[in-house]
């Protein structure tokens, strides 16, 4: 796709280009957004921007009044961000990818689709992209060309899920998780689980869980009303989030989920709770970025610990058999991300 147009750029990270470790560092928490959108509207000088930020990417989207404009704001723009992570610009460098023009196109329609997921197919991208949307609307920070890009990118999502086999089988972040706890446990209504984090990860969880025979439930959180009314909802029990040490040797699956820049469950607490556990291994599952438990955990000989890109492994077994629909969804968004550049070309 050509150039002529608006000046259309990204700056990304996901988990093609960066291991997990490194996708912590880049992940930007709710309350370092307004820093993010302060810094490309008034330190980059953007007049456009929108930041996509989920658990395996995060990407800004911008646009530039020039050719020249675009080329430094590149520059700039990996000088601002490698600052604010505490990286060189050629750190950055590596485990970052820059598109322009009608290749940021693509790749949205591609995210927006679930393509482009760790999960190929997943199900909660659409509404990560929309929530992301909607804030930078709200922001001001989204103008006429990221309108049209977006709103496009919906409905070519939209089109993929209806017509191709993209999504087969409902993957979540939710039913994958549910899938390894019963491969471990099978029957999941005599297992004891505790589940830390009651935002949209944790919810999508429970509900999965509950759907699958799930009875006994703790939910533990920051903020004890969240937990409680999660917990209402679902017939489960909600404590303190001070609570979950002692917790932890009274459970035989935990599932984390909290947003935290720092782990909430060390190595020593973990090992400890396995020590005084029953005779099976204490499983613990984490689905946050930045993680919530500390990697040494791992190490523990009683402790069997899962990770996101492990739950990805999980999801894309069955890869094989959505090749054919994947293929089509490609081809058909590619040919229509063309259509939509064309057209703002031409405006």
């Amino acid at each position: 796709m050509d150039s002529t147009g608006p000046k259309l750029f990204l700056l990304g990270s996901t988990h093609r280009t960066a291991p997990l470790a490194m996708r912590e560092r880049l992940a930007v928490p709710p309350e370092r957004l307004e820093a993010i959108y302060a810094l490309l509207r008034e330190q980059v000088k953007l007049p456009e921007c929108l930041v996509l930020n989920t658990c395996n990417r995060v990407e800004l989207y911008g646009v530039a009044q020039s050719e020249v404009d675009a080329a430094v704001m590149r520059e700039r723009l990996t000088a601002e961000i490698s600052r604010l992570h505490m990286l060189s610009p050629e750190e950055l460098q590596k485990f970052t990818f820059w598109k322009q023009h009608g290749e940021v196109v693509e790749h949205l329609f591609g995210v927006t689709a679930g393509l482009d997921s760790q999960m190929v197919g997943e199900t909660e991208i659409l509404g990560q992209v929309k929530d992301s949307y909607a804030d930078a609307t709200q922001r001001g920070a989204a103008g006429p060309v990221l309108n049209r890009l977006f709103q496009k990118s919906f409905q070519a999502a939209k089109w993929a899920r209806t017509n191709t086999g993209i999504g087969r089988g409902a993957v979540s972040v939710g039913s994958v998780t549910v899938e390894l706890a019963t491969r471990i446990f099978g029957n999941l209504s005599s297992s004891r689980l505790l589940l830390i984090g009651a935002g949209e990860v944790g919810q999508s969880i429970l509900q999965s869980l509950r759907s699958r025979g799930a009875r006994n439930v703790t939910i533990a959180s920051r903020t004890l009303a969240n937990a409680m009314e999660l917990a209402m909802l679902h017939e489960c029990v909600a404590v303190e989030l001070s609570r979950i040490t002692e917790l932890l040797s009274e459970s035989d699956i935990v599932l984390c989920a909290l947003n935290s820049e720092t782990p909430i469950l060390t190595g020593p607490q973990l090992a400890k709770a396995a020590a005084t556990h029953r005779s099976v291994p204490l499983f613990v599952i984490d689905l946050a970025v930045p993680r919530n438990v500390e990697p040494s955990a791992a190490e523990l000989s009683n402790v069997f610990l899962y990770n996101l890109d492990d739950l990805a492994a999980i999801a894309n077994e069955n890869l094989k058999s959505r090749e054919a629909a994947m293929d089509t969804c490609r081809q058909t968004l590619t040919e229509k991300a063309k259509h939509v550049w064309d057209s703002l070309a031409a405006r």
